[in-house]
């Protein structure tokens, strides 16, 4: 998660009014891609990162600061995204309070079968995404 952490800071400065979320894919103990919140309207941090990540990846993890969206707006929903991918598991580090997501991605997530824990350094997650958070809220 701190690896995602840092993804995500690369964001700051770019993603405007959207948190600037990381997401790092995690293979036999190594990270196989990554991703970051794009400019308003471009990849999600999950997009970015399954977008780099190679069709013969097996038994892949996903570390996301932030729950993955469920609805789709200007980019597609990235709960629907990762669950299709077939990713194993996903580590979260604090839920979405938007009230569009706020859980709902995790729902989504679980009902495909995929493993979620919640809650992964949530402080540090807080501490990073909090003033972005309370924007959209």
């Amino acid at each position: 998660m701190r690896e995602a952490l840092s993804e995500g800071r690369k964001a700051r400065g770019i993603c405007g009014d959207n948190p600037p979320v990381g997401c790092v894919l995690v293979s036999g103990g190594t990270i196989v891609s990554r991703g970051h919140t794009g400019r308003p309207g471009e990849d999600h941090a999950e997009a970015m990162a399954l977008a780099g990540l190679s069709e013969d990846q097996k038994d892949v993890s996903a570390y996301v600061t932030l729950e993955p969206c469920s609805f789709q707006g200007r980019t597609p929903s990235c709960a629907r995204s990762l669950a299709r991918s077939g990713i194993k598991s996903v580590f979260v580090g604090i839920i979405d309070p938007d009230p569009r997501n706020n859980g709902a991605g995790i729902s989504i997530l679980k009902a495909a079968g995929v493993l979620v824990t919640i809650g992964l350094l949530a402080e540090e997650v807080e501490r990073d995404l909090g003033p972005y958070l309370a924007l959209n809220t």
